[in-house]
């Protein structure tokens, strides 16, 4: 009898020497996935999330922050490779000023909380296969003493759209494999024995953010406030803009009370206005968040090691960058779906500092601009309002294309926005003031050192 599609991804995954816990929650996404289901949330079913705290209205004494930052450790997301712009390493190692990467601002910014609070504050990686040893490369030896540096996300086989057997593409068997999302990150702290270590070092509470987010900087006082809440589990979201309205946001379950995140794949279209309306849903989540280790360890041991978080079904192709590659569909969830698992989780309002993701060269050129600072605790800030960037996408959308046409930001601190159409090069000491748009007139051309636009 011919296995099932079930039966051959599970024996491709023992093979490749996956967890057996990651595979049961593997396995219990594709028996939703078999049924049908796709994960949706329905604005029927939901209420839009008010009345939240404001993390700037908290009042945490110094002892308690020092108290709670002793037994709290920092993860960090570090599984992408940064590929939207044209990365084959993890996004991390890109500089962000001249002499600093991602990894040496976040590697900072924890020496600082150690160094003025007397604590052991751990930073711990969660790597992908394709970032793990370029990561470890780069860190200090000595980081973390005795505990981890970072622990493997797991992995598993991307689904043919056809018959949701595991694909097969010779051509580059690697591109058979994906990582599950970063809900993976509860069954990697496990799978991985980092959790059990922790706990057994005496740290009770995580602290998570994305690597390429340096804005969620450790911060002892969210630390003395997580601890006094008793919650176990907490989720840090802002109020939205009209750039967050495709995000992930909180939203109340009518049937059970519970906050629930709904991403944007798990919007029905006939939701999405709705989703959309900021005056309604007010707030977006920040991928930052945070949980009680002793709560987790419990929740996954009563449930098997698999918490339930809801599938997110995301159809691509087997070979990102061929379309005409056979389509496949990956099994995937979210770290902040976490929120409707644990009795009394919480969400905390955070300013927008707290939240400073790089996702495209738009983004990376404010970072490297004037508009923000590293101050000498290695937080990063905004000096003025962050102006609007709009690169143009055929020349500037991968690290090569756009290190070469801008070897050094132009001053935006005086910017509203600066908009780029066509090929543009920009020399040494270029300042930009108010609103700049360069238009194309299909050449190359050249903006000369020490320019002023606008």
């Amino acid at each position: 009898m011919a296995m099932s599609g079930l039966e051959m991804a599970r024996r491709k995954m023992a093979d490749a020497g996956v967890p057996s816990r990651a595979i049961d929650v593997f396995s219990a996404f594709y028996r939703e996935l078999e049924q049908g289901s796709r994960g949706m949330i329905r604005e029927d079913d939901v209420e839009p999330l008010t009345d939240v705290a404001h993390a700037a209205d908290l009042r945490v004494d110094d002892a308690t922050a020092r108290e709670a930052a002793a037994v709290t450790a920092v993860i960090k997301l570090n599984g992408g490779l940064g590929t939207s712009m044209g990365m084959d390493r993890a996004k991390t190692l890109l500089p962000v000023r001249a002499d600093l990467t991602f990894l040496d601002v976040i590697v900072g910014q924890v020496k600082h909380v150690r160094e003025e609070n007397g604590v052991r504050l751990p930073l711990l990686f969660m790597n992908s296969f394709r970032t793990r040893d370029d990561t470890l490369a780069a860190l200090p030896d000595d980081l973390n003493g005795e505990l981890p540096q970072d622990f493997l996300q797991n992995r598993e086989p991307k689904l043919r759209a056809d018959d949701l057997t595991p694909v097969e593409w010779p051509a580059d068997p690697s591109l058979e494999w994906c990582p599950p999302g970063h809900g993976d990150l509860y069954t990697a702290l496990e799978t991985s024995g980092v959790l059990a270590t922790l706990l057994d070092a005496g740290f009770r509470y995580a602290t998570v953010s994305n690597a390429d987010n340096l804005g969620a900087a450790p911060d002892p006082a969210m630390m003395g406030w997580f601890a006094a809440s008793g919650a176990p589990y907490a989720a840090e979201v802002c109020r939205r803009t009209p750039a967050d309205v495709k995000g992930g946001h909180l939203v109340v379950r009518r049937s059970d009370g519970r906050l629930v995140l709904r991403e944007t794949a798990q919007t029905a279209d006939e939701d999405a206005e709705a989703a959309a309306d900021m005056t309604r849903h007010r707030y977006f989540h920040t991928n930052n968040l945070w949980f009680d280790l002793e709560q987790v360890a419990r929740t996954l041991a009563e449930r098997e090691g698999v918490l339930g978080l809801p599938l997110i079904r995301n159809e691509k192709t087997v070979d990102p960058t061929d379309p005409s590659s056979p389509k496949v569909v990956q099994i995937e969830s979210a770290m902040g779906a976490g929120v409707e698992v644990f009795d009394g989780a919480t969400a905390i309002e955070v300013d927008r500092s707290r939240f400073l993701p790089v996702k495209t060269t738009n983004d990376l050129l404010l970072l490297r601009s004037d508009v923000y600072g590293v101050g000498p605790d290695f937080r990063v800030r905004a000096q003025v309002d962050p102006p609007l960037v709009d690169l143009d996408r055929r020349f500037y959308t991968t690290i090569g294309d756009f290190d070469a046409r801008i070897p050094d930001p132009p001053s935006l601190v005086d910017a509203r926005s600066l908009t780029v159409r066509g090929d543009w090069r920009f020399g040494r000491a270029v300042v930009v003031r108010g609103d700049v748009e360069l238009e194309d007139d299909g050449t190359a051309r050249a903006i000369a050192a020490n320019t002023r636009l606008g």
